[in-house]
């Protein structure tokens, strides 16, 4: 299984709505990807390594799929669109990261 992991960052200036990520984004996101997407999770930051720490994300996403060329797939004809869709919900440029599943 391959997973597609979205950070947005948190610092200075840095801003996100949650509930257009959660009810608009990521369902939107779900419906360009299809049946290659197997399904999608987000996680929302509430804290740090301390109780005084800044949470260091303020999201994260999970998409998850059986195999990179279904994600190569899925994302090639919908990227601009999804792209696009983020100034809606965030000033942050998310960093995504790739990986294989293993346990």
């Amino acid at each position: 299984m391959i997973k597609v992991t979205l950070l947005y960052e948190n610092g200075d200036g840095k801003t996100f709505d949650m509930a257009y990520y959660e009810d608009k984004h990521m369902p939107l996101v779900a419906e360009l990807m299809g049946d290659n997407l197997k399904y999608y999770k987000i996680d929302k930051g509430i804290g740090g390594r301390t109780p005084d720490a800044p949470i260091p994300f303020l999201a994260i996403g999970y998409l998850y799929f059986d195999k990179l060329a279904d994600y190569q797939e899925a994302i090639g004809p919908n990227a601009e669109k999804i792209i696009g869709d983020i100034p809606n919900f965030t000033n942050i440029q998310p960093t995504l990261q790739i990986s294989q599943v293993v346990e």
